[in-house]
């Protein structure tokens, strides 16, 4: 069964404003792309829109956030969305990937920040959930940590393009499609969803 034209419109929006926070993003305008990801998830959860939409949006505010340094912010909302998976549970193979994803993140991040333990703890259990091969970044990360190696940042985001860690990419965003926002006035500090909060909200 189709949408409904309005319901169609609704989830126009919200993908247009999300698509020109990826614009904002490749030309590493990351305090605009956030604030065009917080827009558009709103109104994805206002829009009652499928699961699928809040976790990519979440994927590309976490993205931003890395790529501003902001480790803090990014460790909290991980370790936060590892305790609700813990929680919940993984019945769905989807949630699998997605928390093994998550667990990724931590431990990259970690590793930038300089917690070798914190990150290898982490990659490990990425690792462990989600099989071999499926995190290649993940197992390259622990394969530098168990040689004692001290990778550079620029040396991490070599790999992280190499193994096209980053959602948003060239070639993977619709400029076409994308809907700025107005300009900005005074723009307070990006506040991540509280994960369980909004992912009850879209059916997590």
């Amino acid at each position: 069964m189709s949408a409904a034209p309005d319901d169609a419109a609704r989830h126009r929006v919200h993908l247009g404003i999300a698509e020109a926070g990826k614009v904002h993003a490749l030309a590493r305008r990351h305090a605009e792309a956030l604030r065009h990801y917080r827009e558009a998830l709103r109104l994805a959860v206002a829009a009652q829109a499928p699961e699928v939409f809040f976790r990519h949006y979440t994927q590309c505010v976490l993205e931003s956030l890395e790529l501003l340094e902001s480790y803090d912010e990014v460790i909290r909302f991980c370790e936060e969305a590892d305790a609700h998976y813990a929680r919940a549970g993984q019945a769905l193979a989807l949630h699998r990937a997605d928390h093994a994803a998550i667990l990724e993140r931590l431990g990259i991040v970690r590793l930038k920040a300089g917690d070798r333990d914190g990150a290898a703890a982490s990659l490990r259990r990425a690792v462990a959930l989600a099989g071999p091969g499926r995190l290649p970044l993940a197992e390259d990360a622990l394969g530098w940590l168990g040689r004692r190696l001290s990778p550079s940042a620029s040396h991490i985001a070599e790999a992280q393009r190499r193994r096209r860690y980053f959602t948003v990419r060239a070639g993977q965003v619709n400029a076409a499609a994308a809907t700025p926002l107005p300009p900005a006035g005074a723009a307070g500090p990006f506040a991540m969803p509280i994960p369980g909060k909004e992912m009850r909200d879209v059916g997590l």
